[in-house]
């Protein structure tokens, strides 16, 4: 019998057609709309006369351009409320499900997926944004498309793809204080660089990774992109379930029993072979932070960042124009630094365990009088949840400011930009120039280093923190 990678079980179930020498006829469980990237697709619908084929299987979000404040008013920005409007229309025409502003269930679309039940094991899931990944997680085949392949899988709720190779990166041993999910793939994509994983589909295992709780799991697979990667994902198992049990869309009943049965297999067979294999220790992980303008660009918070000794050519000058963007020198220590805005949020980290972790951090304290924090809760659910516990007074009470939900400062597609020259040290996933807005400079890091920054008011070790 055939020994099977958990991505070739899920991928063979789903391939309607193979067409020789070319990509397969691949069916989706699941797709995922939001305002930016379905407007076209949905106008082009209209212009050849053709209709959604399964609309229960869309589920749609504005989360982009919508703005973190004032929510219940009237989008001030013409081409945002133009768009959130048009998202409106069209699945309000052809019956898809729509959490809407204002609504219970609003939220990022990679957060509120999960906290819905709607992502599930053995799916295949896309939508148009590249950190689809994110719902690897539950052991899915979740890969971001772009504006022809949403009108695509509207129309047929297939897409056109062809197999990625297959690359697992196992991470084994105990994470030491202080370090995260986050930690971890800003640690891996420092190792392996931003496009170490270009053509592959990874899975993610390890004795590390299978301690990991299902919200630092979607951190991980959130990423998978930063570093070339098609997507990520992860077998899922009894966090998995537990996670998911109760959910609003999970199975109940006998169809949970038979639904935890299947999803019990979705595990890479003993002996199978993958493209490329990966082994890093856990050991080796400490707090991390970026200092370049690509996700590859990282070092251990406590580190200085790498001369330019040994690059030649292209490589050393886009190297040096990253620093010089960046305000930074070949060689010197990154701890120190001043920051001007600290952000919590995005699809990679801004879930309640991150909002929790944060708020402990900083519980008692007081942010540092240099620091703009803004705190921007994934989902309605997530900010409910954060009122219901006190994260929010506490984070409050430590001069954060705590914004309604959308993707925020992760991307400048909205109102909350971080200014030219200024320094923000931020949860999100990108630091590209200009990523948070025209003159930006982003260093990405953990939550917990987050809220050291914003503690101290300059680059921390979060390790410094604890027991103060």
């Amino acid at each position: 019998m055939e020994k099977k990678t958990l991505f070739d079980k899920i991928w063979d179930a789903h391939v309607v057609k193979s067409v020789p020498e070319g990509p397969d006829v691949f069916f989706i469980d699941k797709h995922f709309i939001h305002e930016v990237t379905s407007p076209v697709a949905f106008l082009n619908l209209e212009k050849r006369g053709i209709g959604v084929r399964y609309p229960h299987r869309t589920v749609a979000t504005p989360d982009h351009n919508v703005p973190t404040v004032d929510q219940d008013q009237t989008i001030k920005d013409k081409l945002s409320r133009m768009q959130v409007e048009k998202l409106r229309e069209n699945c309000a025409k052809y019956g898809i499900e729509l959490h809407d502003l204002g609504s219970a269930h609003h939220g990022i679309v990679h957060v509120i997926g999960p906290e819905l039940g709607v992502t599930q094991p053995g799916m295949t899931i896309v939508c148009g944004d590249s950190h689809t990944s994110t719902h690897g997680a539950f052991g899915a085949i979740a890969f971001g498309i772009g504006t022809s392949e949403v009108e695509m899988v509207l129309a047929t709720q297939c897409i056109m793809q062809s197999k990625p190779k297959k690359m697992r990166i196992s991470v084994e041993g105990k994470l030491g204080e202080g370090v995260t999910s986050k930690d971890i793939i800003l640690y891996i994509i420092s190792k392996i660089s931003a496009a170490g994983a270009t053509g592959y589909f990874v899975e993610y295992a390890g004795s590390a990774i299978q301690s990991l709780s299902m919200e630092a799991r979607m951190t991980i697979c959130n990423m998978s992109i930063e570093m070339g990667a098609r997507g990520g994902l992860i077998a899922p198992d009894e966090t998995t379930f537990a996670y998911l049990k109760g959910k609003t869309y999970a199975p109940s009943g006998e169809q949970w029993t038979t639904a935890v049965a299947h999803w019990r297999t979705l595990k890479t067979d003993e002996g199978a072979t993958f493209d490329e294999e990966l082994q890093f220790d856990a050991r080796d992980i400490e707090p991390m932070i970026t200092y370049g303008t690509n996700p590859g660009m990282g070092i251990k918070v406590n580190a200085s960042i790498p001369t330019a000794e040994g690059m030649e050519g292209s490589n050393k000058s886009s190297y040096l124009k990253s620093l010089e963007y960046m305000g930074f020198s070949p060689g010197e220590a990154i701890l120190g630094k001043a920051v001007d805005y600290v952000f919590v949020g995005s699809c990679t980290n801004g879930r309640i365990e991150d909002i929790r972790s944060v708020a402990q951090m900083v519980k008692g304290k007081k942010k540092a009088s240099n620091i703009t924090a803004w705190i921007v809760p994934g989902s309605r659910e997530v900010e409910k949840q954060a009122h219901e516990e006190g994260l929010v007074a506490i984070l409050e009470e430590a001069g954060f400011e705590l914004r309604q939900p959308g993707c925020s400062a992760c991307l400048a597609m909205n109102d909350d930009k971080i200014p030219a020259g200024k320094y923000a040290v931020s949860t999100s996933n990108r630091n590209f120039e200009g990523r948070q807005g025209p003159g930006a400079r982003t260093m990405l890091a953990s939550p917990l280093t987050v809220a050291a920054v914003a503690i101290t008011g300059r680059i921390t070790d979060p390790r410094e923190i604890f027991g103060n």
